[in-house]
C-alpha cells in the first residue's frame, strides 16, 4: 500500500495559517478537490458488496471496520465514461453531514489521488453560470494551482443532493442500512 492510500488523519497535515487544505484526485483527467477534513481514510479499489435495484453510479457496499459503507463511483455520477479499474483506482471515504441525518460515511472511486494542497477562500473562484443547464451547485469554487484547475467539491452538497436524493428511490433495505449506519469515532 502506498503512502497516499494510508490512512489520513487530521494530524498528518497541516495547513499554513488562513488556508484550508484539499486532497485533490483525478477523474478523467481533471483534478478535483474535497476538503481533507472530510476525508476519512484513502484505500485501494477491493471490490464491493452489490446491492440490488441500484442506480449505476451506486457500486455497492463495503464494511468498513464494523460500519456499512456505500461506494458511488464519481465517474459513472458525472456522466463521465467509464474506464476498468487499476492499480491507481482508489476509493476515498469521507464524512458527509445533513441536517436530517447528521454524519455519515460515504466512498467515492476515483482514477487515482493526486496531492493535498493549502488554498485560501480568497482563491477560491464561483464555478461559471451555465444558464440553469448544468448544475454548479456541488461546486465549491475553482482553484488554480501549478497552472492546472482545480474543481473544489462541496461534498456535503454532492452526496446528499446528487446520491441521497437517487437512493430516495431505492430499494428499503439500502435506505435502513443507510439511516442506521453508526457515526464514525
Amino acid at each position: 500500500m502506498s503512502a497516499t492510500q494510508e490512512q489520513v488523519t487530521q494530524g498528518t497535515l497541516q495547513a499554513e495559517d488562513g488556508m484550508d487544505q484539499y486532497l485533490t484526485f483525478m477523474l478523467a483527467d481533471e483534478e478535483y478537490g474535497v476538503d481533507i477534513l472530510r476525508v476519512q481514510e484513502i484505500k485501494g479499489w477491493d471490490g464491493v458488496t452489490p446491492m440490488p435495484n441500484m442506480p449505476e453510479f451506486i457500486l455497492g457496499v463495503i464494511n468498513l471496520r464494523g460500519t456499512v459503507v456505500p461506494i458511488i463511483d464519481l465517474r459513472k455520477h458525472f456522466g463521465l465514461e467509464s474506464i476498468p479499474y487499476n492499480k491507481t483506482t482508489v476509493v476515498i471515504v469521507v464524512r458527509v453531514s445533513d441536517e436530517e441525518h447528521g454524519e455519515r460515511t460515504m466512498g467515492m472511486v476515483v482514477d487515482a489521488v493526486s496531492e493535498v494542497h493549502n488554498i485560501s477562500v480568497s482563491e477560491l473562484k464561483p464555478a461559471p453560470d451555465f444558464g440553469g443547464s448544468i448544475s454548479t451547485e456541488s461546486i465549491k469554487g475553482l482553484a488554480t494551482k501549478n497552472e492546472r484547475m482545480i474543481i473544489m467539491l462541496d461534498i456535503d452538497h454532492l452526496m446528499n443532493i446528487g446520491v441521497m436524493q437517487a437512493l430516495g428511490n431505492a430499494p428499503e433495505e439500502l435506505s435502513q442500512t443507510m439511516d442506521c449506519m453508526p457515526e464514525p469515532g
